[in-house]
C-alpha cells in the first residue's frame, strides 16, 4: 500500500487504464499511421473500432476500485490483436520486421495484462478439459493400450515421446506453441486395472498437470466409454495457454482428435496421419476424416 493509501495493483491498473485511453485516441485519430508503423496493411475502420475498444475498456479501468473484469477484457483484446498481427507476419510482406517487432511489444503488454488481472482477481486459476468417447473395444484391452505409455505417440499428435526413467515415473517430451519443445517428468498415482490410471506432473516441470482416464461400460453394453479429465497450468498460466490457442495448440482440440485418433487406431488397426510422421501410413482414404483432425 501506498502512501496515499492506493495499492500497487490500483496503481498498475491505472497505468494500464490511462495507456489504453491514449492508445485508442492515437487509433482513432491516425488509423493510417499507425498501421504504417506496426507495418500493417492500412485497415482504418478496423483501427478506429479497436481504437473505440481500447478508450472504453480504460474508462471501465479507472472508473473502477476493482477493476478485474476490465483488465481481463483487456487480455482479450490483446488476443485478438495478437491474432491479426499473427496473419499479417504469416504473410509474405516487406513489412515483417515491423510486424515482428509490434508483436513482441504486445505479447509484452500482454504478459503485464495478465499479471495485472490476476493481482486484481486474487490469483489464477488452470486449465480443466474433460472429454468422452465410446470405443467398441472391452475395457480391458483398452486399459491395457493406454497403460503402455510409450505409444502414446502412435495417436497423440502432440506428443513426441514418453519413456520410462523408474517405477511409476515416465518422461515426457511435447510439442509446444510455435514447434518448441515442452517437457516434465510424471509419476502414476493410482492404478486400478481396467478401470481407472491417474497421473501428475513431478517438481520443475515445464508445464505443472495432473490428469485421470476412466473406463466404464457404455450404455446398453456396446463398447467402452473413455473418459479423459486434465488439469493443468501452462507457461506463464493464462497468458500460456491463451498463445497456445493462437498458435494452434489448444489443449482441449488436442484431447478431442487424440481420442478420435486412439479410437481408429484399436477399431481398425490404422490411424490417419499426417506426412513426416513417424507412425502409420501417410494418410487416410476419407478426405472427411482428414479435414476433420485438421480442424
Amino acid at each position: 500500500m501506498g502512501a496515499n493509501g492506493i495499492s500497487n495493483e490500483e496503481k498498475l491498473a491505472r497505468g494500464l487504464g490511462w495507456f489504453s485511453i491514449g492508445l485508442g485516441l492515437a487509433a482513432i485519430a491516425a488509423p493510417r499511421g499507425l498501421a504504417r508503423m506496426i507495418g500493417i496493411r492500412s485497415h482504418s475502420g478496423l483501427l478506429r473500432l479497436l481504437g473505440f475498444r481500447e478508450i472504453a475498456t480504460g474508462i471501465g479501468i479507472l472508473s473502477q476500485r476493482k477493476p478485474a473484469g476490465w483488465l481481463w477484457g483487456r487480455v482479450a483484446g490483446d488476443a485478438m490483436d495478437l491474432s491479426l498481427l499473427g496473419g499479417a507476419l504469416a504473410a509474405r510482406s516487406s513489412q515483417r520486421g515491423k510486424v515482428a517487432a509490434a508483436a513482441a511489444a504486445v505479447a509484452g503488454v500482454t504478459a503485464l495484462d495478465v499479471f495485472a488481472s490476476r493481482r486484481v482477481s486474487g490469483g489464477d486459476q488452470g486449465i480443466h478439459v474433460e472429454k468422452t468417447i465410446v470405443i467398441n473395444k472391452p475395457a480391458a484391452e483398452l486399459y491395457g493400450f493406454w497403460r503402455n505409455f510409450e505409444d502414446f505417440p502412435n495417436f497423440m499428435n502432440h506428443v513426441k515421446s514418453v519413456r520410462k526413467i523408474g517405477d511409476r515415473r515416465y518422461h515426457w517430451v511435447v510439442r509446444g506453441p510455435a514447434n518448441s519443445d515442452v517437457e516434465w517428468d510424471a509419476e502414476v498415482l493410482e492404478d486400478r486395472p481396467n478401470e481407472f490410471i491417474s497421473w501428475r506432473s513431478l517438481e520443475n516441470a515445464d508445464v505443472d498437470n495432473i490428469g485421470s482416464v476412466h473406463f466404464e461400460r457404455s450404455a446398453g453394453g456396446r463398447g467402452t466409454l473413455v473418459k479423459v479429465v486434465l488439469e493443468y497450468n501452462p507457461p506463464a498460466g493464462s497468458l500460456g495457454a491463451m498463445a497456445a490457442r493462437l498458435f494452434g495448440e489448444d489443449p482441449e482440440k488436442q484431447i478431442h482428435v487424440d481420442l478420435h485418433r486412439l479410437k481408429q487406431l484399436v477399431e481398425t488397426g490404422e490411424v490417419a496421419r499426417t506426412e513426416g510422421q513417424p507412425v502409420g501410413r501417410p494418410r487416410s482414404t476419407s478426405r472427411k476424416y482428414d479435414d476433420f483432425v485438421r480442424t
